[in-house]
């Protein structure tokens, strides 16, 4: 019998693929080398790669320097990351007193170890948690960074700095301009031409303002038209304008969600009787919150790195503190490795958010995939 007559008509099995169109060999010709423009770029990028890497790894590992305390332990002419550990301190803490710095991490550790159980599905009690996080926690996070009361030192905010100050500001940035940028999408897409008004004139008006802008104007302008003897602190200022212009941009992410759900869903919410809050809580937000996850984590992310820009009203930031400590005349030469330090914090922190989001985004992922 021959192997042909095994198999019925139309039912021979499918050969193997080429082995040059799978495996090692399939994805360098699918990826780089398709065609021939396609082959020229994979060429000079390669040509590129062996001009740039060899010389940065050599700079930032090999002949680098890791150890001692001063410039002087910096002596196989790469890079001296001696400037780093030395002033590792400060650009954590900023100015922070060196005495007063476990309030700083105490602060900090407290914040994860209510964040840890969020991150637990079988946790039965995140309402509360998140609550807790929401209304209890900054009054404690409050009362450890500023003292002056519980027999605390008091610690002025003009010497907090370095990567905590960072933190504090994109955080209460974050958590802050979230709901607001909530309310002001739901206000803009009002039927009530007064709340829509308001809600499109805030959007557009702080839209239409750099950042750098609305800091020297709460730092600067702010304070003249308070009256005498009246006056807020320079931190607290900048927090209040840096969360408005997140909540802006954050708005008009949420109502690009809002307005990709389809009519359909809204008719149904009516149908069942729901109210407008009942229907926005249980059907509509939770699908347009989904659809610009992507959104909302780019404008995090954005924030955060904004945080810079408070380098302008005298506040030292993480980036701020590294360029202080770059002027410093013992260091005088080292900038470079305080700016790729600081670079490499930043993609961290930034890197970290974007993997989050994405896999946020597989959790709610229901299937409806574009193929």
């Amino acid at each position: 019998m021959t192997t042909e007559s095994q198999y019925a008509a139309g039912s021979h099995p499918d050969l193997p693929p080429p082995p040059s169109m799978v495996g090692v060999v399939g994805w360098l010709r699918a990826n780089l080398f398709s065609n021939t423009f396609n082959s020229l770029l994979t060429i000079f990028a390669c040509y590129l790669i062996y001009l740039l890497v060899p010389p940065v790894i050599s700079w930032a590992f090999i002949y680098a320097d890791w150890s001692g305390d001063s410039r002087e332990s910096c002596t196989s002419g790469g890079a001296c990351w001696v400037f780093i550990n030395a002033r590792l301190g400060q650009f954590i803490y900023g100015f922070y007193p060196m005495e007063e710095r476990w309030r700083i991490d105490t602060t900090f550790i407290l914040l994860v170890l209510l964040l840890v159980p969020m991150f637990i599905d079988r946790f039965r009690y995140k309402g509360w948690l998140g609550a807790v996080i929401l209304f209890v926690y900054p009054v404690i996070s409050f009362f450890l960074l500023a003292g002056g009361s519980f027999g605390l030192k008091e610690v002025e905010t003009p010497l907090w700095g370095g990567l905590s100050l960072t933190l504090i500001i994109s955080i209460v940035g974050i958590v802050g301009s979230f709901p607001i940028g909530l309310l002001l999408a739901l206000g803009r897409r009002s039927k009530m031409p007064a709340v829509s008004a308001f809600c499109t004139g805030f959007i557009e008006l702080w839209r239409g303002v750099p950042l750098i802008t609305v800091l020297f104007m709460s730092s600067v302008m702010f304070p003249l038209f308070l009256p005498d003897g009246v006056n807020f602190d320079k931190l607290i200022r900048a927090l209040v304008g840096v969360t408005l212009f997140s909540a802006a941009y954050m708005a008009e992410t949420v109502r690009g969600g809002l307005q990709a759900i389809p009519k359909g869903q809204y008719e149904g919410a009516e149908a069942l009787g729901l109210t407008y809050w009942k229907s926005m809580s249980f059907i509509i937000l939770p699908q347009a919150l989904k659809h610009v996850i992507p959104g909302i984590v780019g404008n995090f992310i954005a924030l955060f790195k904004d945080t810079t820009l408070v380098l302008i009203i005298g506040l030292f930031d993480f980036l701020g503190i590294v360029q202080a400590a770059s002027t410093d005349p013992k260091w005088l030469g080292y900038s470079v490795e305080g700016y790729a330090f600081c670079a490499f914090v930043y993609w961290v922190f930034c890197f970290g958010m974007s993997q989050y989001s994405q896999s946020v985004e597989r959790k709610f992922d229901t299937g409806h995939k574009k193929r």
